[in-house]
């Protein structure tokens, strides 16, 4: 495995409302994909489809119990998202500033 998300696949990934619903829910503890399925009008087999996307671009992880096969939420992964978008939401605001700036010293020099 990758050692970060694709970010690519990330973002399409999360694209999808069900998929940022099973990381919502995942959010607040592991869970199986029968109960992942619970609060969806989707068969186990569509919502097991969606995790498959979620595992496959990093953020969601299985492991064996036993029988059970829980599905884990990687926070981790998830943080390097965030980081790419406060490193870019930190660009724009550098760029706005230095053109507000820029602004100003034109209406100054007028």
């Amino acid at each position: 495995m990758a050692p970060g998300p694709d970010l690519d696949l990330a973002f399409a990934a999360l694209g999808d409302p069900v998929r940022r619903a099973l990381v919502t829910r995942l959010a607040r503890s592991d869970a199986t994909v029968g109960e992942l399925a619970e609060p969806f009008d989707l068969t186990p087999q569509a919502i097991s489809h969606h995790v498959g996307v979620l595992r496959r671009c990093g953020l969601v992880e299985q492991r064996r119990e036993g029988t059970r096969r829980p599905c884990r939420l990687r926070a981790d992964q998830l943080s390097l998202l965030s980081t790419w978008i406060d490193d870019q939401r930190r660009a724009w605001d550098d760029r706005l500033d230095a053109l507000e700036q820029h602004l100003r010293d034109e209406g100054a020099a007028r």
